[in-house]
């Protein structure tokens, strides 16, 4: 068995990814080898140009993002709603606050450090669409990581500065360069590439593929 690095770049303020994150973990559930695989986080954000404040909801976001109107825009939630359901997760789209996702991404590198990435991603996705927390806000900041166990004094200095910015647009830059132009997407052993939130299945299926290969 040869050892399986999963790169996974995603925003937390994308919802497929979220759902991505859990199909995965679900492959991985069935997967013999599951001890053999790395996760590694990479940052992509959506939208860099977004305000930390939006006025408004998510439905008058997508609106104006795609030119629909907001009872259209509810209607493309509805397969969301459906997708994350079936995934086990609970998605509460009405509190949701469409923000900037920069400062997020940088304490998720800071997570890293601490091998705590995983668990990181984890409470920012929860606290986006289930939790209808403020992920540009510096004081819901800090709070999500104190939860997710990180040193507040470390904390306080990446939002304070401009730390883990460079890191967060090489790991933006490095997708461009693979042609990676949407989110979720996974590269197993930089040799395959599976694109949006596929069922598990298809998960588990690359990784007994890439398991099989000869080293």
């Amino acid at each position: 068995m040869k050892d399986i690095t999963v790169e996974i770049w995603s925003d937390v303020l994308c919802p497929f990814c979220y759902i991505g994150k859990r199909h995965l973990e679900q492959a991985l559930a069935e997967f013999e080898d599951k001890e053999q695989v790395e996760i590694r986080w990479k940052s992509f954000e959506l939208d860099p140009e977004a305000g930390r404040e939006f006025d408004g909801d998510v439905y008058d976001m997508l609106a104006q993002k795609y030119g629909v109107s907001r009872d259209q825009a509810k209607a493309m939630n509805r397969r969301v709603l459906d997708m994350a359901g079936k995934a086990g997760l609970i998605f509460n789209l009405d509190a949701v606050k469409p923000t900037n996702s920069l400062d997020a991404h940088r304490i998720i590198q800071l997570a890293r450090q601490h091998g705590l990435q995983d668990k990181a991603e984890e409470k920012f996705f929860k606290a986006y669409f289930s939790e209808g927390r403020h992920l540009a806000d510096h004081d819901e900041l800090q709070q999500i990581s104190a939860e997710i166990g990180l040193d507040m004094t470390e904390v306080r200095e990446v939002l304070n500065s401009d730390k883990f910015t460079a890191e967060v647009r090489a790991e933006e830059d490095e997708a461009r360069e693979l042609g990676v132009s949407g989110v979720p997407y996974f590269v197993f052993n930089r040799k395959y590439a599976v694109s949006g939130a596929q069922p598990p299945e298809l998960f588990l299926d690359v990784l007994k593929a890439v398991s099989n290969e000869d080293t």
